[in-house]
């Protein structure tokens, strides 16, 4: 089974997908394997994260292209807009997976086999929250171990 870690009442799920991306790919050991992240979320999100991931820290890089970039193969940190995308099928990475959309995924079964971590973000967009919710319910009755991180607390 995977772990699957909800983040709920985030109050900016592209800053945050910032901040959680740096941390798991700062977390990586020296001489350890490079840990791949993919961001599954809307377009016109995943632009705005494309843009902030090169400009929000003056400090960290953090390497990172969309699926249907030539370089995605070798690239750690990708972004796509759907979980079903054939392309997913040609890259290595399978470590993390960030959702930060509204979508059930379709093919459980197939993602949670793929990924031993998902992280979805919910943010506090009520939409947002009834979407998550029922991700959380579905992904409970399919028997996952579910984590979930209140960040109003933070």
């Amino acid at each position: 089974m995977a772990r699957i870690d909800f983040h709920s009442n985030v109050s900016d799920k592209l800053e945050y997908a910032c901040r959680l991306t740096r941390k798991i790919w700062s977390a990586t050991l020296e001489g350890e394997p490079v840990r791949n992240i993919v961001i599954v979320g809307e377009m016109a999100d995943l632009k705005k994260l494309d843009d902030m991931l090169w400009t929000f820290s003056s400090t960290d890089f953090l390497p990172h292209c969309f699926i249907d970039d030539d370089a995605a193969l070798e690239t750690p940190i990708v972004l796509l807009d759907d979980f079903a995308s054939k392309a997913l099928a040609n890259i290595p990475h399978a470590d993390i997976l960030i959702h930060l959309g509204m979508r059930m995924p379709t093919d459980v079964p197939a993602l949670v086999a793929r990924f031993p971590r998902i992280v979805e973000v919910v943010t506090v967009n009520e939409a947002e929250r009834l979407a998550g919710r029922n991700r959380y319910k579905a992904y409970r009755d399919l028997g996952h171990e579910l984590n979930n991180f209140d960040q109003t607390k933070n």
